[in-house]
């Protein structure tokens, strides 16, 4: 499809370049055509002086076959420059051809790449919605089959089905906060940094010493306080699953004068240096097979965490000593 749309766009540039060069060629010729006849009329209308200095002047323009002669010799020229405008035209031609493919490509390539990425969002959001659907539905056929199912085996397969349709839940919530930021509009107002940290960690109710603060003065950042609030709870929700259940996660929020910083670190296995450069695609999980993780979610919550960032204009990163220590750094630009 797409090799089809660069032919066709290679073709409408070349076209218009062409058309563009072939107009000014025709103009070229014309008027060369013309100064060249009138330049040779005027010469012939000079006055020649054939044999000595001192002898009597004649007028080209009366010797016999001058006016032939300036035909030919304009013909000539007009011919010369033709031949010029050929071979430009004809270079034009391979140098446009080669500089509209290029564009072409140049010009189909987002296109494309965002194809790709639609039709891989796609692919992906249909396997997570069609995971928790096929759990649900074996679960609930197995249990219609079954003759001897007592109450508590019903009751047991209502609850597993009630756990998938909050996966269900999460995942659309999810998917429409990607679609919202996509299309609608956040409002940024001054945000105190430290201030929203420590309200998302006393929101989660974590065990105590199971986070570790270092805010030591106020940041304020410009900000919708929601989409923030959601990068920061993503970053430390993200901290629990991959760390040991009783390991700290500590989080520091400094910054300087343009900037203002959140560190979130945890230990863990890490991850691997080459899922890195992917940790913030849509659905990309370090663990590939993703129903058999361990781990619980979707591979969306650092999409969205990157996308909201983004568009405040910061900046988030990742490094992972495997093993070690895995920290996430969030960048803001701060109230000037």
């Amino acid at each position: 499809m797409f090799k089809s749309a660069t032919a066709k766009l290679t073709l409408w540039y070349l076209g218009i370049i062409m058309a563009i060069s072939l107009i000014f060629s025709f103009m070229i010729y014309e008027i060369t055509n013309q100064e060249v006849g009138a330049r040779i009329k005027h010469f012939q209308t000079q006055v020649y002086q054939p044999y000595a200095p001192d002898a009597t002047p004649i007028l080209r323009i009366g010797l016999p076959g001058s006016e032939s002669l300036r035909l030919d010799e304009q013909e000539t020229a007009a011919h010369n420059v033709l031949v010029l405008l050929f071979y430009v035209n004809f270079i034009v031609l391979a140098s446009g051809g080669l500089a509209s493919y290029y564009f072409a490509k140049r010009t189909i390539r987002p296109i494309e790449a965002a194809h790709e990425a639609q039709a891989r969002f796609t692919s992906d959001a249909s396997h997570e919605l069609r995971t928790p659907l096929t759990t649900m539905r074996t679960e609930l056929e197995l249990a219609l089959r079954d003759p001897n199912a007592s109450k508590d085996d019903l009751r047991e397969v209502l609850e597993s089905n009630l756990e998938e349709v909050d996966k269900l839940t999460n995942l659309s919530r999810m998917l429409l906060d990607l679609s919202r930021l996509e299309h609608g509009k956040l409002e940024f107002k001054p945000v105190d940094l430290g201030k929203l940290v420590n309200e998302t960690v006393d929101a989660l109710h974590l065990p105590k010493g199971r986070v570790n603060f270092d805010i030591k003065a106020d940041h304020i950042v410009v900000a919708d306080r929601v989409a923030i609030g959601e990068v920061v709870s993503i970053l430390i929700d993200n901290a629990l699953k991959y760390s040991p259940a009783k390991s700290v996660i500590n989080l520091k929020v400094s910054g300087d004068k343009h900037r203002a910083r959140l560190i979130v670190s945890n230990q863990g296995d890490g991850i691997a240096a080459e899922a890195l450069p992917h940790i913030f695609e849509r659905f990309y999980r370090a663990d590939s097979s993703r129903t058999s993780s361990k781990t619980p979610g979707f591979g969306l919550g650092l999409a969205l965490a990157k996308q909201i960032v983004d568009l405040h204009g910061g900046e988030i990163s990742v490094t992972s000593r495997p093993g070690k220590t895995t920290t996430f750094a969030l960048l803001l630009p701060k109230l000037s």
